[in-house]
Order: structure tokens, then C-alpha cells, then sequence
């Protein structure tokens, strides 16, 4: 990954933190508007969830030019996630659910540019998970 991909990443994170549980509430609506049948696989606190969610993503944001130390996490996630009933079409819903939580929540910040290294960094990341789950059998079988 390039230092820059990297370096507009972080800055547009650190301007999302400010409005962290909006931009999770945000994110919940776009993933659940996109597939509906995502909801069963939240149990629990969503405010909750939304917090491990902005925690979780600001951990990888913070690690993205450390791969050493952030794929053993990416794989263990996948991993976890892959026995939750995560299906790799998933993550592309998630994706989507990203990108637009981060349009709506940087408005004009959200350049193309930064679109495009968001969209880098946020399929490098699924990857890898997606690569842990299917190693592990983890992944359920494709419906």
C-alpha cells in the first residue's frame, strides 16, 4: 500500500472520529437498506456494535503500514466472522455500506481521490479476512 493511500485514509478517519456513533448509525442503515437479511447477524447493543465497529476500523486505519502486526488481526477477524455466518458476498455490501457512510459523513472531503484509496485499503483488508474464514472453514457454504 503507498504512503499516500495511506496518509488520505488516516486524514479523512480523523475527520470522521468526531462524529463516530453518527457515522455508525449511518453505516447500520446503509448495510441493512442494502441487504435486509444482514439484520439476524447483529445481536444485541447496536450503539454497542457501532462502537466496536469505529474502534475496530480506527485500529486498522491506525496499523495500515504495519502488516505485520495488522494481518495476524485481519485473519483472526475473518476468522471470528466467518463463524458468525458471513458470506464473502457480504463484504461487499459492507464495502458499499462504507463508502457511502463516508460520503455522507465528509461530504465534499470525500474526493475521489479519497474514494479510491478508501476502496484500496477497504478490499485489501476484506481480502484478507475473507482468505482467514475460507483457510480456517469458517466460511459457511454458499447458499
Amino acid at each position: 500500500m503507498k504512503p499516500h493511500t495511506i496518509d488520505l485514509v488516516r486524514q479523512s478517519w480523523a475527520q470522521v472520529l468526531p462524529i463516530a456513533p453518527q457515522a455508525a448509525h449511518l453505516f447500520y442503515g446503509h448495510l441493512f437498506a442494502l441487504d435486509p437479511s444482514l439484520q439476524p447477524l447483529f445481536k444485541g447493543d447496536m450503539a454497542a456494535q457501532g462502537r466496536k465497529l469505529m474502534q475496530m476500523i480506527g485500529a486498522a486505519v491506525g496499523k495500515l503500514d504495519e502488516p505485520a502486526t495488522l494481518l495476524p488481526i485481519l485473519q483472526g477477524l475473518g476468522r471470528r466472522h466467518g463463524g458468525y455466518g458471513v458470506l464473502p458476498s457480504h463484504y461487499s455490501t459492507v464495502g458499499t455500506a462504507l463508502l457511502r457512510t463516508l460520503s455522507d459523513g465528509l461530504g465534499a472531503a470525500f474526493t475521489p481521490e479519497t474514494r479510491m484509496a478508501w476502496t484500496e485499503v477497504y478490499c485489501a483488508l476484506a481480502d484478507t479476512m475473507m482468505q482467514a474464514a475460507v483457510a480456517q472453514g469458517t466460511e459457511p457454504a454458499m447458499a
